[in-house]
């Protein structure tokens, strides 16, 4: 019986090797994920003060200049916003 099988591999090796296979690829499309969302470009998002309200103030004065706010809701909400960020 040295030779049993004829030197086949049985159910449990042929399982253990479809279960190496699938974590293999699956670590492999892993780490392409984890590269892609590494590595991919993302627009710069500015960390200084102010920024934000200005870019709010660029909108809101988009939105008056199309005609979709009067000049009254435009300064109520101009009031507003830099009140809210600390600035008169």
């Amino acid at each position: 019986m040295m030779w049993w099988g004829h030197g086949c591999w049985g159910a449990g090796d042929w399982l253990a090797m479809s279960l190496m296979m699938v974590i293999f690829w699956g670590l492999l499309i892993a780490l392409v994920i984890w590269l892609v969302r590494t590595y991919r470009t993302e627009p710069t998002r500015s960390t200084e003060p102010g920024t934000g309200t200005e870019r709010a103030d660029e909108v809101l004065a988009e939105r008056f200049a199309r005609g979709e706010i009067d000049e009254e809701e435009f300064t109520a909400r101009r009031d507003t916003l830099h009140s809210a960020s600390g600035r008169s």
